[in-house]
């Protein structure tokens, strides 16, 4: 599992006061309601995915750690059946787990399920469609031609003889070369949601007769993704500090005819589908809200538990609070590269809040279970 320890990029191992100190933190600093079995489903849904994995293969290799699929069952296997000791004994998880810190320390944002006024037809109330993955997007993988890309994927359409990117936000949105094609699945009332409902990958649509629908990412038209803020941010327009998805909602309602070259500054675009239930990640499983992770998977494996700490704003200026939990990496997210994480807020006020403003350095460690290693160790 370890190989010689080098500098830089790693998981090390935490000396035992350290780990007392996390234990302490997570049973203060979780929240007032957390229960620890509020954790069963998420951890399930881990079991089950990691199930299906090959046991002696590599889910990843960061510095000189590998974290192999075995070590990752093993651990959501002895952590489920601790959960229901945890409340009254949280020194278990000293005595039953080994605790890893990544290195270096992570970037945290958050997301969270935005809910938008829909109509499943056309009006003038709502004019802006939101689309399904359309037929002539194809995906090809291209590890399958050659081992320098595998992993990697290329998404293209086919025009006459030759292949081209597919079709950018300006394509879609402004120039409407996928209008009449059938592939509407609802119509919403601005154009700025369905922008902020594709960073976030899901939300929920509340029709006119009251009834509400899931709508789930279903693919991406695979050109680059471009932060907005970034973009406000060097053009001068919005200064550094405090910038927020809310700011970038003002920013945009005050100056509505800078809407269009805005938007069109990320290429990127989500298709979507709708469902009774969700949202999920990229497990395909349900999210945890305030316990479920965006990660890049070639650092935190999808299906990993981890335990974060940080500190989160709070709707009073400048100050925030300490929280550490145990949270369970089961999304990805084309803007989550290397140590950063994301974390899924919920949905509702107080989460567009949280997620508008996390912006947060926080630590990140891993826990392998220590029957586990020591078996490993022995061999």
């Amino acid at each position: 599992m370890h190989e010689s320890r080098e500098p830089g990029k790693d998981y090390v191992r935490l000396p035992d006061n350290k780990v007392e100190s996390l234990i302490r933190r997570l049973t203060e600093e979780s929240g007032p309601d957390f229960n620890w079995n509020d954790l069963e489903a998420g951890i399930k849904h881990n079991i089950d995915y990691l199930s299906h994995k090959n046991p002696d293969g590599v889910a990843v290799k960061y510095g000189t750690f590998k974290i192999s699929w075995k070590m990752l069952l093993e651990t959501n296997v002895e952590l489920l059946k601790l959960l229901p000791q945890l409340n009254e004994h949280p020194e278990l998880l000293e005595d039953s787990f080994i605790w890893f810190g990544l290195e270096p320390r992570t970037f945290m944002t958050g997301y969270y399920e935005p809910w938008l006024e829909a109509s499943d037809k056309q009006t003038p109330e709502y004019p802006y469609p939101l689309y399904r993955v359309p037929d002539d997007l194809k995906t090809v993988n291209l590890g399958d031609f050659h081992h320098r890309w595998s992993g990697q994927k290329l998404l293209y359409r086919v025009v006459d003889d030759h292949i081209e990117p597919y079709f950018s936000r300006e394509k879609i949105d402004y120039e409407k070369v996928l209008k009449g094609e059938g592939l509407e699945i609802a119509w919403v009332k601005d154009l700025v949601d369905v922008f902020i409902l594709q960073i976030q990958g899901s939300g929920r649509l509340v029709f006119p007769d009251g009834s509400i629908k899931h709508v789930l990412y279903a693919g991406k038209n695979g050109l680059k993704y471009v932060s907005l803020g970034k973009v406000l941010i060097n053009r001068g327009l919005m200064p550094k500090e405090g910038m927020s998805m809310q700011k970038i909602r003002k920013f945009l309602e005050e100056h509505p005819y800078m809407v269009h070259q805005l938007l069109i500054t990320n290429p990127s675009y989500v298709f979507f589908r709708l469902d009774d239930e969700g949202p999920f990640g990229s497990m395909n499983r349900a999210l945890t809200p305030m316990s479920s992770i965006a990660v890049d998977r070639k650092v935190i494996p999808l299906g990993a538990v981890a335990a974060l700490t940080t500190n989160l704003p709070t709707k009073e200026s400048d100050v925030t609070k300490s929280f550490a939990k145990l949270v369970m990496a089961q999304d990805t997210g084309g803007a989550i590269k290397g140590t950063r994480v994301d974390l899924f807020c919920g949905s509702g006020d107080y989460a567009e809040f949280l997620s508008g403003h996390l912006r947060s350095y926080a630590h990140v460690y891993l826990p392998v279970s220590r029957a586990f290693f020591e078996s490993e160790c022995e061999q």
